[in-house]
């Protein structure tokens, strides 16, 4: 009796544990697809949306994630960003090319472990341009090449038998990668000397550039085998779009130019004013979405401090240009250009000085800007009374602009007489006061003759003679 006791015990106790494989046969785990879109331009508003949404998905242990691509490309440096993080990503992505994969949307999509395409769609030319559509000169292209080159030879090759022979065959062929981007790359059956590839999803199927057509996302899950699975997506907020609208080299370089301008303009008029705001506020904006981000810290924004009381140490405390000055520009420049870098490093890899002579270049050429159009700005508003930032163009003594005592002014039209001969130059008394005078007509004035005032000039009165002054005083 105590042996069944025992055993019915037993079997109660773990029925909460045959209930839980039921259930798990029942209803098996869902599996997590995160879904990242790319529908616009590849710059620092795409590049921080993915890297938002690829963090997101670690952190819900997603176990794919879908790119939903339809761009024309962008910036090479952005593009070259997100490829390094899909590559180096340790759960499978897929992308999903709803109509267009070109340029850096091409490069991004090689990038990815499985690529499908919607009927229409296309993939390639991705050709590096300049904003007016021109092909950039053959280093660009260089690098471009090698760099598509790599990502295709990421997925590794193939060991097959044809024929009787062993053969090596990629599979995602680099050569092919390459022609996308070199017209004079040519391939045999693929593409004829001219023309960078462009492949339709039949195409890019054919010579392993896609694994599938697919019209819409649901499709290509089924496609994958993934038949249960939750979908999710990364909705960026209201400051996420604001703190990407800050970081468009456009804004970027305004704010720039905002710094530099606003601090020529308050050091030409020394004082809190509405240059210094303007500047100040321009460095907020310009360094708070970069440290949020993690491409800033306190190591630049100390530099640029230094850098601007260095400065001020150089025009008040220290006149003349000389180390301070230097010391203190190089301060500026360095904390500007190394908070445009991401994940600053001192380790001096290619890639890292190639980043540091973009931002250099970058920083450099908006501040040169800034400062001639500041200096050429600051001519015009300083002739200008309503706007009194600093000292007139032209000092007009009607103006109250003097270097010489005025009251001499005072004597036009009175009468004295010459205390000193006037040959023509000499010197008159009018009541009690002594002025340097010189003969309006230039005829000689003795000592003690009448003379009348005419007119004030340079320091001097000018006079005639005054007879009836002179019968005055001789009487």
């Amino acid at each position: 009796m105590r042996k069944w006791l025992v055993i019915l015990i037993l079997l109660v106790g773990n029925l909460p544990m045959f209930a839980g494989e039921e259930k798990g046969g029942l209803g098996e785990r869902r599996e997590v697809v995160y879904r990242v879109d790319i529908k616009d331009e590849i710059g620092p508003g795409i590049w921080r949306l993915v890297k938002r949404s690829f963090d997101r998905a670690t952190d819900e242990n997603a176990d794919v994630i879908l790119v939903h691509m339809n761009t024309y490309g962008g910036m090479v440096v952005y593009a070259d960003s997100l490829r390094s993080l899909i590559l180096n990503y340790p759960k499978p992505v897929w992308v999903f090319i709803d109509n267009n994969a070109a340029s850096a949307g091409a490069l991004i999509s090689i990038a990815c472990d499985r690529i499908y395409m919607r009927e229409g769609a296309n993939i390639g030319a991705a050709t590096v341009e300049n904003q007016t559509g021109e092909a950039m000169p053959d280093k660009y292209q260089s690098y471009m090449r090698s760099m598509i080159r790599a990502t295709a030879q990421a997925h590794g090759k193939d060991t097959v038998t044809e024929n009787g022979q062993t053969v090596i065959r990629w599979k995602r062929d680099p050569r092919i990668a390459e022609a996308m981007v070199d017209e004079r790359v040519v391939i045999e059956g693929v593409t004829d000397s001219g023309k960078v590839v462009t492949f339709t999803p039949h195409e890019a199927i054919q010579y392993g550039f896609c694994d599938g057509i697919a019209e819409n996302v649901a499709e290509v899950l089924q496609k994958e085998g993934v038949a249960n699975y939750e979908l999710h997506e990364y909705k960026p907020t209201t400051m996420d779009r604001f703190i990407g609208f800050l970081i468009s080299p456009i804004v970027q370089g305004i704010l720039i130019m905002i710094i530099i301008g606003g601090i020529y303009f308050e050091l030409q008029t020394p004082g809190v004013g509405f240059p210094l705001v303007a500047a100040i506020t321009a460095c907020l904006l310009y360094f708070a979405p970069l440290y949020l981000e993690g491409m800033a810290n306190y190591v630049e924004m100390i530099l640029f401090v230094v850098g601007i009381i260095l400065l001020l140490l150089e025009i008040f405390v220290i006149p003349g240009f000389g180390v301070t000055g230097v010391l203190g520009i190089v301060c500026v420049v360095a904390s500007l250009v190394l908070a445009g870098i991401d994940d600053f490093t001192f380790d001096f890899l290619p890639d890292f000085t190639s980043a540091i002579i973009r931002s250099l270049f970058f920083v450099v050429s908006c501040s040169l800007l800034s400062l001639f159009g500041s200096i050429w700005l600051s001519r015009k508003l300083f002739g200008s009374r309503r706007l009194n930032f600093a000292l007139h163009a032209e000092q007009k003594v009607e103006d109250g602009f003097v270097g010489v005592d005025m009251a001499a002014k005072e004597v036009i039209g009175k009468e004295g007489m010459a205390f000193t001969d006037l040959r023509p130059a000499g010197k008159v008394m009018i009541g009690n006061e002594v002025y340097d005078a010189v003969s309006d007509t230039g005829a000689f004035i003795e000592r003690g003759k009448g003379i009348r005032v005419v007119k004030y000039q340079t320091g001097q009165v000018y006079v005639v003679m005054n007879y009836g002054y002179l019968i005055f005083f001789n009487r």
